[in-house]
Formats: C-alpha cells, sequence, structure tokens
C-alpha cells in the first residue's frame, strides 16, 4: 500500500497499480497524456478538449460540476483525479466511495509544480514529470526576462457577464496576472466577484480590459458596452485557457503571453 497527502492535506491510500483513471479536470487530463498516460485514462469530462481527440476515444463522464455518478461506478477506476476549485465537495466524496480520490488546489506555479511531481509519484512517471518540470522552468525563465522590460498595466479581467464578474485574487488566474506584470484592478477582492461597470473607473480605472475565452463566449458588443465605463481602455480578447489551464498547458502558454505582450 502507498499513501499520499493530496493539496488538500487528504491522505490518499493506494492498495493497487493505478491502471485505471478517471479524470474530471479538463488540465489535469491534459498533463496526464503529455506524462504519457493517456492508455491509462478511462473516464474525461465533457470539457477535456485536449487533446482534440480525447473524448472520441474515452468514456465521457458529465461535466466538471454535473458527473454521472453511475457511469464512472462502470468504469471500475482505480483512482479518481479532482480539483477543489473545478470539482464541489459533493462530487468529491461521491467519488470516494468508488475508488480512491486525489485533490489538486492551485493557485500558483509552486503548487503546478508539486502537483507534476506527484502524479509522478503516484503514477509511477518521475522521468516524464521531472521532463516537464525542467521544461516549465526554463520557459518560466524566460518568460521572466522578458516581462521585466515591460512596463506594469493596469487590468480587468472578466470571466462573466449577467452579472459581470471577475477574476480577483486568491486565484490562479490571478496569479498569472501578477507573472505577466499586470495589476488586477479587482485584486482586493475574493475569488470571482460581481462587479458594477459603472463603478470600474472608480474602483481603478483598467488600462487593459481582458475578455476571457472561457467560460464565457464574449463577444465585441460585450467589448463596446464594458468600453463605454472606462477611460479609454483597451479591449483585448484573450484565450482563457492559457491564464486558467495549469499542468502541461503552461509549456505553451509563455510563449502566448509573450505575443500578447506585443500586441498590446
Amino acid at each position: 500500500m502507498k499513501t499520499i497527502t493530496d493539496q488538500i492535506g487528504r491522505e490518499v491510500s493506494i492498495l493497487k497499480p493505478l491502471k485505471r483513471i478517471v479524470s474530471l479536470v479538463p488540465s489535469q487530463t491534459e498533463l496526464l497524456v503529455d506524462l504519457g498516460l493517456e492508455n491509462y485514462i478511462v473516464g474525461v469530462t465533457k470539457f477535456c478538449v485536449h487533446p482534440v481527440h480525447i473524448k472520441s476515444v474515452k468514456e465521457t463522464v458529465g461535466g466538471t460540476k454535473n458527473i454521472k455518478i453511475e457511469k464512472i461506478k462502470e468504469l471500475k477506476p482505480d483512482i479518481i483525479l479532482c480539483n477543489k476549485e473545478e470539482n464541489t465537495k459533493e462530487i468529491v466524496e461521491a467519488c470516494e466511495r468508488i475508488a480512491p480520490t486525489h485533490v489538486s488546489d492551485i493557485y500558483t506555479l509552486k503548487d503546478v509544480k508539486d502537483l507534476i511531481i506527484q502524479y509522478g509519484e503516484l503514477f509511477s512517471c518521475r522521468t516524464e514529470s521531472k521532463r516537464i518540470i525542467e521544461k516549465l522552468q526554463f520557459k518560466t525563465n524566460s518568460f521572466k526576462e522578458f516581462i521585466s522590460n515591460q512596463p506594469q498595466k493596469k487590468v480587468a479581467y472578466f470571466i462573466w457577464r449577467n452579472p459581470w464578474m471577475v477574476a480577483g485574487n486568491n486565484n490562479f488566474i490571478n496569479h498569472i496576472l501578477e507573472l505577466n506584470n499586470f495589476k488586477n484592478i479587482y485584486g482586493n477582492k475574493p475569488r470571482y466577484p460581481e462587479i458594477e461597470l459603472k463603478k470600474i473607473r472608480l474602483e481603478g480605472d483598467p488600462e487593459l480590459v481582458l475578455l476571457s475565452s472561457e467560460p464565457y463566449p464574449f463577444k465585441e458588443e460585450h467589448a463596446f458596452e464594458i468600453g463605454r465605463f472606462t477611460h479609454h481602455a483597451k479591449t483585448v480578447f484573450v484565450d482563457g485557457e492559457m491564464f486558467s489551464w495549469y499542468g502541461s498547458r503552461l509549456l505553451k502558454a509563455f510563449d502566448y503571453f509573450k505575443q500578447l505582450h506585443q500586441r498590446i
């Protein structure tokens, strides 16, 4: 038996080799594939879109917030992978009754590296996890050198409309904004607060308004609607996966961020 402590402090006991994995977190599904574990994945969510073929070759077990628990049972997983933010406490508890369940909790790049190391231990792929971490460290160092020459800009990062919601503090998106030398005008608010557009100038008056591609499909009319309440802020549509997905997606994210700064 092997016991590992997951990222929310729970002890996860592993009684047998982990050959059947259900992943309820899109970014972690992508990480598993990049760790060479695709053949061990038996179930994914409908939001697991990377790699593009994954949903066509694996069983889909619902969404991240609405899982099909009976289908997961039928898959007879050796382990189920969850995330504190993506999945509810009730989902984690239901999964625990089926198989050992590991919960990640990601706020910083250090948390990402810790998760990759844990997966290396759990799935006996230490060489692959070390390789990804080394690449990630190289990309991070290169980006930090690049960003040191970029001026700080005040930003608002929108994730939803009706009601208007933004990224506040205490989440991975805010950490990524900080790495980009963006000052989040809503960094004094917790998590993902609802805001009033008419107060955006009073609450920080951003130079940049970033409209995420997920979870809400923002369009030009939404950019115009927000722009009416700012003082000549530039609105930029951004790839939400690059700001909110962790794991191996970050190997592509830092090149994307360089391109983003060059166009703003």
